[in-house]
């Protein structure tokens, strides 16, 4: 049996103003039966716990502040949940809940409970629903959208693919509600600047996220050799097509077979909220990318941001594309003084001496993204 992660956006399964879409639910749990009989199991993220949960509280239009939105969240979900529920068992499936913060995954031993859990309900046949806990997270454990955390369940799975459901057909070169000029790509087999630069915002009232993050999760899959599908929601029977091996929305490639990213970098690399960054020189970057190597001071250029060792940092070369993230083994202000410098001259000056024993962000704590 092979495992697909399937992300479901808010706009997908949550009508404005009228809570679940169960159509588009019951389709769902169609597909479900029928990628079972294909040799594939299901598991499923699903946003849409706050959109559903305000109008049942009266809300005309999404909240703004934390506890509104918790309260929303937590009534959301229930009925969310429900529907799964009773959409699902119309095929004799099981679904079951699983809510995560980061802090489910930030250490070895939570993302290892994390993975053990999610992998013995697949192999006992249900098909989880994953959410994020937004009735309890606060921005410090946020990972701020479910494209982010779809990817996370993808490595987390060991999913053969990952598809998300939106309300756009895939990949333009540019925002084809601005520009009647754009032109859909199907296939991608690297996510550069360029391609970065044709993401556009999200066109839902509902929802979160925008293409700027599905194709970050998509760059993520790439890194871990998961390849990754963005596709219309209502694209008839896209799950069961993509699964009968047929072209639908478009499809991310990675280069390289599925890898083993460790939790650590795992958590390094859906991280939202970087302390800082730090731009390399081109010998630098080739190193970082081709040779697997710790970044030394000497390859820095440029300092950006107040950080601590031990902060999360982007690395960026010189036209401000991020190549990488990695943990600060020092803080700012000591990688300021140090960048450009070789490590014997490190060596010799008593304030910068600890820096010639260490790199600035040692390989281990980087993850350098396909």
């Amino acid at each position: 049996m092979k495992t697909m992660v399937v992300k479901i956006g808010s706009s997908t399964v949550v009508q404005p103003g009228s809570g679940v879409r169960r159509a588009f639910l019951a389709d769902l749990a169609r597909q479900a039966s029928e990628l079972r009989s294909l040799g594939w199991n299901l598991v499923a993220v699903s946003s849409g716990a706050i959109a559903c949960g305000a109008p049942a509280l009266g809300f005309e239009a999404r909240p703004s502040d934390m506890p509104s939105l918790q309260a929303c969240a937590s009534v959301g979900q229930c009925a969310l949940s429900a529907a799964y529920d009773e959409e699902f068992r119309q095929h004799g499936l099981t679904t079951s809940l699983v809510l995560l913060t980061r802090n489910d995954t930030a250490s070895r031993s939570s993302y290892l409970h994390a993975r053990d859990a999610l992998t013995r309900l697949v192999e006992l046949g249900v098909v989880p629903v994953v959410n994020e806990n937004d009735t309890v997270a606060v921005d410090e454990i946020r990972f701020g959208d479910n494209d982010t955390l779809a990817a996370l369940v993808s490595c987390l799975a060991g999913a053969d693919l990952c598809v998300t459901l939106s309300d756009i057909d895939g990949l333009y070169t540019a925002n084809p509600s601005l520009d009647p000029s754009a032109q859909f790509i199907s296939q991608v087999d690297r996510i550069d600047a360029e391609i970065l630069a044709s993401a556009g915002d999200s066109s839902s009232s509902v929802g979160t996220g925008g293409m700027i993050t599905k194709l970050r999760a998509s760059r993520i899959l790439m890194t871990a050799g998961i390849p990754s599908v963005i596709a219309s929601g209502e694209a008839p029977d896209a799950l069961v097509a993509l699964a009968r091996g047929e072209a639908v929305g478009t499809r991310f490639v990675p280069a390289r077979e599925p890898a083993d990213i460790t939790p650590r970098k795992l958590w390094i690399a859906l991280g939202d909220a970087a302390h800082g960054a730090v731009t390399v020189d081109e010998g630098a970057a080739r190193a970082l990318v081709e040779g697997g190597s710790s970044l030394l001071p000497v390859g820095i250029t440029a300092v950006e941001g107040r950080f601590r060792a031990g902060d999360v940092l982007d690395v960026r070369d010189g036209s401000g594309f991020t190549l990488a993230r990695g943990i600060a083994e020092a803080d700012s202000d000591e990688l300021e003084l140090a960048r450009g410098r070789r490590q014997e001259e490190l060596a010799g000056n008593h304030l910068l001496r600890a820096l010639s024993e260490r790199p600035a962000i040692h390989r281990d704590n980087m993850i350098v993204f396909a």
